[in-house]
């Protein structure tokens, strides 16, 4: 009798191809989630197809070692993401370059480097556990997805004291397991979302939902999972000295609306209005924040990475490189406010 591994196996290369009925796909997804084995031999596939169908655009040159860095290497510089629709793609992203990136860690890696808010490689990862619960929550109470960890009993606190103490509890919890083991446990909760109906039907992505403060669509709380996955494989590359890209352009220029779509209201309608350009790889979008009866005091240009990083609270207002013209105090309100927001 065939085993349900042996039955991934199979259809490994009808994935690559994205020639699989929806139900394998599913199918093959969580399995990969739980099988480093078929995800790197996915991978492996994936890369072949690419390789086949044209040169691959610009960028870093894989490591020619045929042995597990070079693989992970690879992966970083073209990291085959799961198919979802566009509005989880950045996430599917996100998660398969920091899989890509934990890889180079063995059991004996620098786990305990520090990386970023008291926490060391470990600690981040268990972290992102935390991170994507909620999200994990609302889907599973959908039945779409694998349950998370209940979350803690009690009177309901401000969320970012909820965020905080949850992700305390979580750190806790995993450092008493092995670092494999947290990133399974990260690994098949990404796999669970990634499979859900919620990351392929943008209609049901459009309902609006409460979770970590923020009524958002859940597509957007998608892309706020991209966003922190991202940022938090960027803080472990930093920690190691391992090089960790941005998104890919489409991706990037998703994160940054969303971005502009939390620092609009977060300003408010009193604000001095500020006309914001972002512009960098992909192309220029423009906005203006604040109000909108008053004529525009400043115009701020920015690149679409740096103000990622300033809402990710991984650039401060001063250290990002800015065209400004007009009022200096409207447009440095604009910055320390979009640097205000980081949860991160």
């Amino acid at each position: 009798m065939t085993s349900p591994h042996e039955e991934v196996r199979e259809l490994l290369g009808a994935w690559a191809l994205d020639a699989l009925m929806p139900g394998d796909e599913t199918a093959v997804v969580r399995h990969m989630g739980e099988c480093e084995h078929c995800a790197v031999e996915a991978a492996r596939l994936r890369a072949t197809v690419r390789h086949l169908d044209g040169p691959a655009p610009p960028g870093p040159v894989p490591d020619p070692d045929p042995g597990p860095r070079g693989l992970s290497l690879a992966l970083r510089s073209r990291a085959p993401a799961l198919r979802t629709a566009p509005h989880a793609a950045p996430y599917a992203a996100a998660v398969a370059g920091l899989r890509a990136l934990l890889a180079e860690l063995d059991e004996h890696g620098p786990w305990g480097t520090p990386v970023v808010h008291e926490w060391d490689v470990h600690d981040t990862v268990a972290h992102l556990i935390a991170a994507d619960e909620p999200l994990a929550r609302h889907i599973d109470r959908n039945g779409q997805a694998p349950a998370a960890p209940p979350a803690p009993s009690g009177p309901p606190t401000p969320w970012r004291v909820a965020w905080a103490a949850r992700t305390r509890e979580v750190v806790l919890r995993e450092r008493a397991r092995t670092p494999a083991q947290t990133v399974s446990t990260w690994r098949n909760q990404a796999a669970g979302l990634l499979s859900s109906r919620a990351a392929h039907d943008p209609e049901l992505a459009a309902r609006t939902v409460l979770l970590a403060g923020g009524r958002l669509p859940v597509a957007d709380h998608f892309l706020a999972r991209a966003f922190e996955a991202w940022v938090h494989a960027r803080d472990i590359g930093t920690a190691l000295d391992l090089p960790v890209p941005p998104p890919p352009a489409p991706h990037l220029w998703q994160l940054v609306r969303f971005g502009i779509r939390i620092l609009g209201p977060a300003l408010g309608p009193e604000a001095p209005p500020v006309a914001l350009t972002v512009s960098g790889e992909g192309g220029e979008l423009e906005w203006i924040l604040g109000s909108g009866d008053d004529p525009v005091r400043a115009q701020l240009v920015l690149d679409p990475v740096d103000f990622c990083l300033l809402i990710g609270g991984r650039r401060a207002p001063g250290q990002v490189a800015r065209g400004m013209s007009g009022d200096a105090s409207a447009a440095e309100n604009v910055l320390t406010r979009a640097a205000s927001l980081s949860w991160l």
